[in-house]
């Protein structure tokens, strides 16, 4: 069977299948999740727990060895396979076919995947895993789920967030998890059980999501503004040297600009292996230049050398507000707000 995590409880109150995949890529909730399955097998009775670390050169026969092997000091036994490379291979996805078509009666197995890929969970061994026990694939929580996450546990802890809390707290953590958990525990410390209201919370907590330069480089190419002027805001409140800042921006503005161009060439592919545009940054690349013509580009391009005579001393002016400037209209939608007319400004005299 499949599962959500928010199901897993009441999954775990009806009791224990013999075999549980854990996988999906998000740290915390794949933690809790394991967590939940080995304290429930405790409860249950399997008091010895064999741990297997399964990597490139695991033998897979240590999986067999351990069916055929009797528990030394319970009748019943937890085994954990920790699972760290994206597909099993043809000798693991056999070994654990295997195991689930004849699942030692005594014992339990709980595979945690971390890094499986997606296609992998399509595989034959994964059905076999479906048939005989339970799958649960854990997800980034984004927008309405995530704030109900954190309301969750914000309750959880004692604490009774106003409306607006979990919403104001999702946005500080920008979708960390664990800093989230960080923040709740943090909270429970400060405050006794009971109400939370946002000024509690806007004095108590720090700004926890933690931004670098290529943070920007892709809210920017994303066409995200809120969150490209947030990130900007973050890391001139960090200290970040506004050289560094403007370095990712111009690299950015020089690869779309060398890619428009190519592009009346049909030579795309060619800029973009050039600029080690990864294939899952290409999207990203190809929705910013339906924003951005190449004279726009051009422009930006002659803006950042402005912001740079200013972060040297060579011009008056406040670096930060130029580079806010070049920030917003990089991902600004082609369709929205005109362009403000400094953006083609040369700053030449100052």
């Amino acid at each position: 069977m499949r599962i959500q995590l928010h199901q897993l409880e009441a999954h775990l109150r009806r009791g224990l299948t013999q075999v549980y995949l854990v996988c999906g890529d998000e740290p915390l909730q794949l933690g809790d999740a394991a967590k939940a399955v080995r304290e429930e097998a405790v409860k249950q009775g399997f008091a010895e727990r064999e741990l297997l670390e399964q990597d490139a050169g695991f033998d897979w026969g240590r999986l067999s060895a351990t069916m055929q092997t009797l528990s030394l000091f319970s009748s019943r036994r937890l085994i954990e396979l920790r699972v760290t490379t994206p597909r099993l291979g043809r000798e693991g996805a056999q070994a654990v076919s295997a195991y689930c078509e004849r699942p030692p009666g005594d014992d339990l197995l709980l595979m945690v995947a971390a890094k499986l890929e997606h296609k992998e969970l399509k595989a034959r061994w994964v059905q076999a895993v479906e048939r005989a026990g339970t799958l649960l694939q854990v997800r980034q929580l984004e927008g309405d789920r995530l704030v109900g996450w954190i309301e969750q546990r914000l309750r959880a802890s004692g604490l009774e967030p106003e409306a607006g809390v979990s919403a104001l707290l999702a946005e500080r953590v920008e979708g960390n998890l664990l800093a989230a958990a960080q923040e709740v525990q943090k909270l429970r410390l400060l405050y006794p059980a009971g109400p939370l209201d946002q000024t509690r919370l806007a004095s108590a907590i720090a700004d926890s999501a933690r931004f670098d330069v290529f943070d920007l480089a892709e809210a920017v190419l994303g066409g995200d503004r809120p969150r490209a002027q947030r990130v900007l805001n973050g890391l001139a409140a960090e200290g970040t040297a506004p050289a560094l800042v403007l370095w990712v921006l111009l690299r950015e503005l020089r690869m779309l600009a060398e890619v428009s161009y190519a592009a009346t060439s049909g030579s795309v592919a060619v800029v973009l292996d050039a600029h080690k545009v990864w294939p899952s940054r290409r999207p990203l690349v190809k929705a910013a230049l339906k924003r951005l013509p190449l004279n726009m580009l051009h422009a930006l391009i002659g803006r950042c050398g402005a912001a740079d005579r200013k972060i040297k001393g060579l011009a008056t002016g406040d670096a930060w507000h130029t580079l806010g400037t070049i920030t917003d209209a990089i991902a600004a939608p082609r369709d929205g707000a005109a362009m403000p007319e400094e953006v083609f400004a040369t700053d030449l005299v100052c």
